[in-house]
């Protein structure tokens, strides 16, 4: 048991990075959050390309560093995680990064991240993500939320701005078909990763 966590911070109970770093501080938040977003940067070069919107380890990255870093810290790693790319940093897919990634189909996934992060950082608070049944759970459900923002904005700029004139199949068929089974393996991935982490940290709190 990690009994020298406290029980609850800020109403929730600890997530991975409380009971890995136990002194809180604005620069030590701000340094997990900086942290997160390189790996979910690093995630994103992991990728399979497609006509429309590539499939990358992005999503894996966004139900890790939620879980890891908890709801607040999670959704502060995607949004930095977005600005820096808008700022010109080469940090989406395929090394780019520029304002004009506003105006591509796959950007509203890149929204939809935030919310995914806080949900799969929610998740986290509850202690969903130690076990892994619970954790699969809670990152498929994390995994939706991309799609919800992604999926409309993506018709949106291939209907209204490209003159694409796709119906709502033939955008199912480019936002959502091909992205189903890589979101369930990312999930399985990470509902293993993190108890498998809690694990390592319970039996390290044990031997001291």
């Amino acid at each position: 048991m990690t009994a020298s966590v406290p029980v609850a911070l800020s109403g929730r109970r600890p997530v991975l990075a409380d009971a890995l770093v136990r002194r809180r501080s604005l620069a030590i938040d701000a340094a997990l959050v900086l942290t997160g977003a390189l790996l979910v940067a690093l995630l994103a070069q992991v990728e399979i390309p497609l006509p429309i919107v590539p499939i990358t380890g992005q999503t894996l990255g966004v139900l890790i560093v939620g879980a890891a870093l908890g709801s607040r810290r999670g959704a502060a790693v995607l949004t930095t995680y977005m600005l820096a790319g808008l700022a010109g940093a080469p940090v989406f897919a395929g090394f780019t990064g520029s304002l004009a990634a506003v105006a591509t189909p796959s950007f509203g996934f890149i929204l939809g991240f935030i919310p995914a992060a806080f949900l799969a950082g929610w998740f986290a608070e509850r202690a969903w993500d130690r076990r892994p049944y619970l954790a699969m759970v809670g990152f498929v459900a994390a995994s939706v939320v991309p799609f919800l923002v992604g999926v409309p904005y993506m018709a949106c700029i291939l209907n209204v701005v490209m003159g694409a004139g796709m119906d709502l199949p033939a955008i199912v068929s480019v936002g959502v078909t091909p992205f189903i089974a890589g979101g369930l393996v990312k999930a399985a991935i990470a509902a293993v990763l993190i108890p498998v982490a809690w694990r390592a940290v319970r039996r390290v709190d044990e031997e001291r």
